[in-house]
């Protein structure tokens, strides 16, 4: 069987199928849940952890940063122009350079980070139905052992008010 899944209207039938799932000893990480808007009172939206995203978005600024002064700095000493005594590296032209290179590191270092961290290029699920965007809760396993997939299918039925489902 390639998948296991269940979709319930309330929230709370959503939250006790979450919580079935656990007692048959899925673990953690193999829980599908989607839903078409947040659920942020329940339990089952707050399952992932905290990213690191932002730290690196930082750093990718931050190198973009350095990047860009070293930049517009190396090309003005390189090609030194007479300046009438102000100084070859003057600051307040460079800062536009500097700006759009952090921002530019910034905005790579996100979006390397988001394609790592959540694993897109390799991540497509199976467990998937067109009734999530009608306001449905999805909540099931994506391939679950043959010998775990009745007892999964008997947990999610044992909540009220779900429809079970199962890809095969």
């Amino acid at each position: 069987m390639k998948a296991v899944y269940a979709l319930y209207t309330d929230p709370d039938a959503a939250q006790r199928a979450v919580n079935a799932l656990r007692t048959e000893g899925v673990a953690e990480r193999d829980i599908v849940v989607m839903s078409s808007e947040p659920f942020e009172e329940y339990e089952f939206s707050h399952r992932d952890k905290a990213t690191w995203l932002h730290w690196i978005a930082g750093a990718g600024g931050l190198a973009g940063l350095i990047v860009g002064y070293l930049l517009t700095a190396t090309t003005q000493q390189l090609w030194p122009l007479v300046t009438s005594g102000m100084p070859i590296v003057s600051t307040w032209p460079n800062i536009i350079i500097v700006f759009e290179l952090t921002m530019l590191g910034a905005i790579l270092a996100t979006v390397v980070a988001l394609l790592i961290t959540a694993s897109l290029p390799g991540r497509l699920s199976r467990l998937y139905d067109p009734a999530v965007t009608e306001g449905y809760i999805l909540v099931g396993v994506d391939g679950p052992s043959e010998e775990l997939a009745p007892r999964l299918d008997r947990a999610l039925a044992s909540v009220e008010g779900g429809q079970v489902k199962s890809i095969t």
